[in-house]
């Protein structure tokens, strides 16, 4: 019979590199009602009439957006419940998850990042169902980003709760502060790879899984 194997998600946070952070003791209400009287504070000094019937809830749509939606990585109570099974059928080749969806914001900016990631692993004693995967990736990118950390943050959680260094992610993404701001490149696409293991040291491993993502790459 399979075993299930459950985790405390603090433990698993504390094998994840860290995104910048200070605990300022705020609650969920607390955060929602600072951040409405902040940006309150920003549209009124961009000369928003926040009279007008449009405008007038932006800053509390944008706070609740923030808080439980866009930065929800942030809280580890969002993170999702993960549970391994043992490898019964000694499955002992490469699993490749492609086209989970990147939707994060740049730290430097605030501005979104859109993308798709490429996730490989190859187990040992432990698998992952695959929706894991996704919501792993979509948790880690709720949060303001950089690419090369985000990358690195869901190889780092993949290697913890399956025991393997076999893990590798790649992630493409358009950055919209090149979009939209400074060089404005509507073009540009930027390309993040985090390889471990047997796909880092074993050139064929490695040539297997960059194939998959170039297949994307050039589509």
């Amino acid at each position: 019979m399979t075993e299930t194997h459950e985790f405390n998600t603090l433990e698993i946070l504390k094998n994840v590199r860290p995104t910048p952070l200070v605990n300022n003791g705020l609650s969920r209400s607390e955060k929602i009602k600072q951040i409405t009287a902040h940006f309150r504070g920003i549209m009124e000094t961009l000369g928003l009439d926040l009279m007008n019937d449009s405008l007038a809830r932006s800053p509390e749509r944008v706070a609740e957006m923030y808080v439980d939606e866009l930065f929800a990585g942030l809280t580890a109570e969002y993170f999702p419940k993960i549970t391994v099974h043992d490898n019964d059928y000694k499955y002992d080749q490469m699993i490749v998850v492609k086209d989970v969806s990147i939707m994060s914001v740049c730290e430097h900016h605030f501005v979104t990042i859109d993308g798709l990631a490429t996730i490989a692993y190859t187990p040992k004693d432990k698998v992952i169902g695959l929706s894991k995967i996704n919501r792993i990736a979509s948790y880690f990118s709720k949060r303001p980003q950089v690419q090369e950390r985000l990358t690195k943050q869901i190889a780092d959680c993949l290697e913890y709760v399956l025991e393997t260094p076999n893990v590798a992610v790649h992630i493409i993404a358009k950055h919209y502060c090149v979009v939209s701001r400074g060089v404005k490149d509507i073009n540009s696409l930027a390309a993040t790879t985090d390889l471990r293991g047997d796909f880092k040291k074993n050139p064929e491993t490695r040539t297997e899984f960059l194939n998959a993502c170039r297949s994307k790459m050039l589509s």
